[in-house]
């Protein structure tokens, strides 16, 4: 009997010994001291979830405030962590007329997000204001630079920006190297059916001064119609045979409730191509649909984190809602994902885990 009760305490010494070293290795103390399933939800290396929120300090500058879902006013990025969001994307611009979007406004949206313990894409326009398919002006300071000149603007924008961003602890896990260039940037010396030579080596300019900062961030090229496989083909080939390099291809996509099946499958078909034709991670770095279609949106969105998750090798990274908060059509715009009333709509649910 004895021998019994020795053999069974062993058990339970072993097995309580098996739980503890289960639970140091399962679970980890925050920096603020709670226990924590590791890894953590939103640690580097796992699936962005992820919102362009550039417009959040001008909105709350005008009085607009945010509610959770329950009507209950709170901080945006709150809210929208508790979505399922993890990663935060903001554009840069060079001197905007209106401050907003400049690097000390990029630099205190990134340091709430940072508080929220979320992750961070910076979006380099390489402009004073909205750089997209249809403009890509130079900023005004640049205008009259040389070719040369140019490219070492470009670079040493970059540096500055995230030095600035760094001096805080800050490092954006994406950088992207331009906005929508679907025909290069700062045209027209940049315009890539003008010349992709050019336009290949702004794009290794501004790669170059990413790396300088932390050659840990991935530097993205972002490119519109994310279902449109020619076009990306046209510039990352272009890209490629003139030297440039990027880490990430990125694309935006705006179906609407009547097409965003067939364009989901045809952005799959691109992705794979990206992949297999370039060895490249690929990120949707914008979506959006009429907030009158918010079902809708909410099924588009599941469909194409599906789709991008099944990339060979996770390959993909994440997509992002392109300032989904914006509500009464805030400056015109009616694709977010906020209702009248500043309240996420079903949309917003398909972030949800």
């Amino acid at each position: 009997m004895n021998m019994f009760i020795k053999y069974i305490k062993g058990i339970k010494g072993f097995a309580l010994l098996v739980i503890m070293i289960l639970a140091s290795v399962g679970c980890k103390k925050t920096i603020k001291g709670e226990t924590q399933l590791y890894p953590e939800p939103d640690a580097v290396g796992t699936y962005a979830k992820g919102a362009d929120v550039s417009w959040v300090t001008e909105m709350e500058a005008a009085g607009r405030k945010f509610f959770n879902s329950a009507g209950e006013q709170q901080d945006l990025f709150k809210i929208l962590k508790d979505k399922g969001i993890n990663t935060i994307r903001l554009r840069v611009w060079v001197n905007p007329a209106s401050g907003y979007c400049n690097t000390a406004d990029v630099l205190a949206k990134a340091k709430r997000a940072k508080a929220a313990n979320m992750r961070v894409l910076i979006d380099f326009h390489y402009s004073d204001t909205w750089a997209d398919p249809g403009q890509q002006n130079k900023p005004a300071a640049w205008a009259n630079q040389d070719f040369t000149t140019l490219k070492a603007s470009v670079r040493s924008h970059t540096v500055a920006v995230l030095t600035t961003l760094k001096a805080e602890n800050i490092i954006p896990e994406w950088v992207q190297v331009g906005n929508e260039t679907n025909d290069g940037m700062l045209w027209n010396d940049g315009k890539a059916s003008v010349s992709m030579k050019n336009f290949a080596e702004l794009i290794q300019a501004g790669y170059e001064g990413v790396k300088a900062v932390d050659p840990a961030s991935k530097v993205v090229v972002h490119i519109a119609n994310g279902y449109d496989n020619a076009l990306f083909r046209w510039i990352f080939d272009g890209l490629k045979a003139n030297g440039a390099k990027w880490d990430v291809v990125g694309m935006s996509l705006y179906p609407t409730a009547a097409d965003w099946s067939s364009k989901n499958t045809q952005c799959l078909a691109n992705m794979n191509d990206m992949v297999t034709r370039y060895g490249s991670e690929v990120m949707i770095c914008e979506v959006g649909m009429p907030v009158t279609e918010a079902v809708a949106c909410r099924d588009f969105i599941k469909d194409i984190m599906a789709k991008n998750k099944s990339l060979a090798n996770n390959k993909g990274l994440g997509v992002f809602y392109w300032e989904p908060q914006s509500y009464n059509s805030w400056n015109g715009y009616k694709l977010g994902a906020f209702d009248d009333s500043g309240k996420p709509t079903v949309a917003m649910d398909a972030f949800l885990p």
